[in-house]
């Protein structure tokens, strides 16, 4: 019978969205929660980049905690895109005060 090492169980996916965060009423930008819901609703764009933001995370928790395979590149490579969308909705937020 063989067991199992705890290195080889996959971990749960532990990484917060940015989606999560909002919704939660605990992110960086809770001090926009009410212009975030008006642009996600009125600015397709900005709800996709949202939703993108999002996505990454998921994409790179996968490829973190070792569900999904990649490389150290490809991870690098999604870091700095959630970086410039969160950058990107950051300032879309400041310029709709």
């Amino acid at each position: 019978m063989s067991r199992q090492r705890s290195h080889d169980i996959p971990m749960q996916r532990t990484a917060i969205s940015l989606k999560a965060l909002f919704l939660e009423g605990t992110t960086m930008f809770s001090e926009y929660r009410d212009l975030i819901s008006r642009l996600k609703t009125s600015d397709p764009n900005f709800a996709e980049m949202f939703d993108r933001h999002d996505e990454l995370d998921r994409q790179i928790a996968d490829m973190e905690s070792g569900v999904s395979p990649h490389s150290h590149h490809e991870i690098e490579v999604l870091k700095k895109e959630k970086l410039h969308l969160k950058d990107r909705v950051y300032t879309i937020l400041r310029q709709a005060q």
